[in-house]
């Protein structure tokens, strides 16, 4: 439809030149709502009258068609991507967190029961006076899993009389060997 003012010094006036590049616009809206605001908007003064009538008189106001509805439901194809590279990229970097984390947790886990390990070895070793032979090694077996040890004894360089034993226990984590210790101090004169 085409908007003719009935003279042009009254369309001057109220500064509707431009009425059908509004329209357009207003055509063209997301909502299909026509309204005061709107019209501001594009065109920089309030919307007439008979024109807001004339609206309502062909029911264009208020009124959202079908097919527009329709493509307002779905996401872009833009969007689309966007998420699909956004899932690309952090998805690849979670999976590996939690394997870190996993692994960590494994080897916090395994360390904590290789220093428990060595420190009760050490301690029989200690009562038993077993410490005094030349270097041991041997196996100590937790539930199903055997863990390897071996017994180091050297002069304690602050007092010659002391000998620093330490005591190591060589922990399995997925495919690697991890080395806990546990040393102390032994009063050799005695």
């Amino acid at each position: 439809m085409r908007f003719k003012s009935a003279n042009r010094s009254r369309a001057a006036e109220h500064g509707f030149f431009g009425v059908q590049r509004l329209v357009a616009a207003f055509r063209a809206l997301p909502t299909g709502r026509q309204s005061r605001t709107a019209f501001e908007r594009f065109g920089g003064c309030a919307a007439a009258p008979e024109l807001r009538r004339r609206q309502v008189a062909c029911g264009k106001r208020g009124r959202v068609p079908a097919l527009q509805s329709r493509l307002q439901a779905g996401f872009t194809l833009a969007e689309v991507l966007a998420a699909l590279l956004f899932m690309a990229i952090v998805i690849p970097v979670a999976v590996q967190g939690l394997r870190i984390a996993s692994r960590a947790g494994s080897v916090s886990e395994r360390k904590t029961l290789g220093a428990r390990l060595a420190e009760r070895k050490l301690n029989e070793l200690l009562v038993t006076g077993q410490w005094e032979s030349a270097a041991q090694k041997g196996t100590v077996q937790e539930g199903l899993q055997s863990y390897n040890w071996q017994l180091q004894t050297e002069p304690w360089s602050e007092d010659g009389n002391m000998r620093l034993i330490t005591l190591h226990v060589s922990v399995p984590v997925q495919g690697q060997d991890y080395d806990v210790h546990v040393s102390t101090l032994v009063d050799a004169t005695q």
